[in-house]
């Protein structure tokens, strides 16, 4: 080979190694932009036995809970002083609504939207029964799908009874804590008084998992709010026990 062709090779090689360099210098702040501290799945109960007032009573607990200046505190005072949620309805095993796609909280606007969103948008789903480990499932498939990266992803399961439909909650909670993914639980003991006890057993899992109490539908808005604190700071509250 020439002088010069060799010459015209090394410079050709030397533009390209730059070319990269400068695609990959341009992608970085995208990137960053979408890392965020927690990616957090929230699964609302809308089984038959949550009546329309039950429901309206869970879904004004969350919208209050992102209108609450704490959240906001907590979600700040993370390392990306962000996070990313996602809320779906769940009742039969293969029976998901989605109400609030992958979304990044970082600012009292952004948190606004999301409280806006999850009032305005209609129940989507009456009964079917009572399917944790369809909740689960579904929840899994949402995190390949999520723009953002995070060390801490949380599925965040509320409900008024056991797993009754499809294959052991037990089951699909292993396989998600296999797959690097705490579950929390809320469970809501209007009509069963130890539905607590089950999901310590059956639900909850993986480093750092822990569980808030409601004793009814009443008590669900300062419990989702007491939780989603504790959530977003990964923390775990000092005790757990009925409300």
């Amino acid at each position: 080979m020439a002088a010069s062709t060799r010459g015209m090779s090394f410079r050709l090689c030397v533009a390209c190694a730059a070319a990269v360099l400068a695609a990959l210098s341009a992608l970085s702040p995208a990137r960053a932009q979408n890392a965020v501290d927690l990616q957090l799945i929230l699964a609302v109960d809308a089984s038959g036995s949550v009546d329309t007032t039950r429901f309206e009573l869970q879904r004004k607990g969350y919208v209050a809970a992102f209108q609450d200046k704490q959240v906001l505190e907590a979600v700040r005072a993370g390392a990306n002083q962000s996070i990313a949620i996602a809320m779906f309805q769940w009742t039969g095993p293969t029976l998901q609504a989605q109400i609030v796609p992958w979304t990044q909280v970082k600012d009292q606007a952004s948190a606004e939207s999301v409280a806006s969103l999850m009032a305005t948008t209609p129940r989507r789903l009456f009964g079917g029964g009572t399917s944790i480990s369809g909740a689960i499932d579904y929840a899994m498939k949402w995190f390949p799908q999520s723009p953002f990266k995070s060390e801490r992803r949380v599925i965040d399961v509320s409900g008024d009874g056991s797993n009754n439909r499809g294959r052991p909650a037990q089951r699909a909670r292993d396989e998600a804590v296999a797959g690097g993914v705490v579950i929390n639980g809320l469970p809501i003991l209007a009509w069963e008084p130890d539905l607590d006890t089950y999901y310590k057993g059956a639900v909850i899992g993986g480093p750092g998992s822990f569980m808030i109490v409601a004793k009814d539908f009443e008590t669900f808005a300062d419990a989702i709010l007491k939780k989603m604190i504790l959530e977003i700071a990964g923390r775990q509250p000092i005790r757990v026990g009925k409300r």
